[in-house]
């Protein structure tokens, strides 16, 4: 791999993990566009461990006042140290289905990769989801609740989209996004509660994979780490980007572009 094919594709991940099109979905279809061998799995994973640290960078402050509210309590009120302990919480239930999904169907889902029909089909499903939940925020007129206001079913349910989501096409963001708004989030709530998410799975996915993250490195040195600096840059902008747009904005252009390149990627595959 060379230097520009790991920056260009450090970018498209970093781009692609936060905002809701499937950024290993991406990583299948960009290299097989351009004629590019697929990136290792080894580089895939230093790209989503770079976007990982990019969000603890990004939310470094919550993450802070989280660690805080075990360490040392008494400095912060009781209310903030009720809150942000329930955040742990639920952060750590929301992780657990990821993770035994992960686990227990691993060879089941590195097969999915190889398959560019299934990508498609997955980003079009992509597209779905995020309609759907436009739609349940056009008809709701009851206010929309923040991540203090969670409880234990919202974090299970989250998970439980994120564990669907590591078929590749099916965006984590996307699917843990619209997940909230199903269960009566605010769409920027729902945003914040799944970058944070990620961080545990993502990292998880880190180590499970390390030994071949390091024979990558000692191979390719140069164009890894060059990869992980783009990854990281991108995944900040996309984070920033994603939690200002959703202010004001729906998910309507997400879904136009899942489903368009969703499309145009069965049909190439069928071809």
């Amino acid at each position: 791999m060379t230097t520009w094919q790991a920056v260009l594709l450090g970018f498209v991940q970093g781009l692609t993990e936060f905002l809701p099109v499937s950024s290993s979905g991406h990583l299948v279809v960009v290299p097989e566009m351009l004629n590019m061998a697929p990136p290792p799995v080894a580089f895939d994973v230093l790209l989503h461990f770079s976007s990982a640290l990019a969000v603890i960078g990004y939310f470094a402050q919550d993450l802070y006042k989280m660690a805080k509210s075990f360490i040392s309590p008494r400095n912060m009120p009781r209310a903030e140290v009720r809150g942000w302990r329930r955040l742990f919480v639920w952060l750590v239930i929301g992780t657990i289905p990821a993770g035994i999904s992960g686990l227990a169907f691993r060879s089941f889902f590195e097969r999915l990769f190889e398959s560019t029909l299934a990508v498609g089909a997955f980003l079009m499903v992509t597209g779905a989801i995020m309609l759907i939940a436009d739609l349940v925020l056009d008809r709701t007129r009851a206010p929309r609740r923040t991540v203090r206001d969670m409880g234990l079913l919202d974090a299970l349910v989250i998970g439980l989209f994120q564990a669907m989501a590591i078929a590749p096409g099916l965006s984590r963001s996307g699917l843990t996004i619209s997940g909230g708004v199903y269960l009566g989030l605010e769409r920027r709530s729902a945003a914040r509660f799944s970058f944070l998410l990620s961080v545990p799975v993502i990292l998880g996915a880190g180590l499970l994979n390390a030994g071949d993250m390091a024979a990558g490195f000692s191979e390719a040195g140069a164009a890894y780490m060059a990869g992980a600096v783009a990854s990281f840059v991108a995944s900040i902008s996309a984070v920033h980007f994603l939690l200002r747009f959703l202010r004001s904005h729906r998910f309507t252009a997400f879904i136009i572009y899942t489903m368009a390149v969703g499309a145009f990627v069965v049909v190439l595959s069928l071809a």
